[in-house]
């Protein structure tokens, strides 16, 4: 099966939070309502270097991406 880079999610159970799931390497949850970021890979100390100059990047795509989808739902 193949899924989009990212997904949007909620649940009631947290019904102030958006969830964006990112669903390539590294792959994250990041929750919109405070921003916390939750990994689901496992790293290495080599791994936290790449991550670290990387992850800046993708929470902003991850935002742009979110962005972008509710301007469509605005349209």
């Amino acid at each position: 099966m193949e899924f989009p880079k990212f997904l949007l999610g909620d649940n009631t159970d947290f019904p102030d939070a958006i969830f964006i799931v990112h669903t390539e390497f590294p792959r994250f949850i990041l929750n919109l309502e405070n921003d916390e970021v939750e990994w689901l890979e496992d790293f290495d100390a080599s791994d936290e270097k790449e991550l670290a100059s990387e992850a800046e990047g993708l929470i902003q795509q991850a935002t742009d991406f979110y962005d972008r989808e509710v301007s469509r739902y605005e349209e």
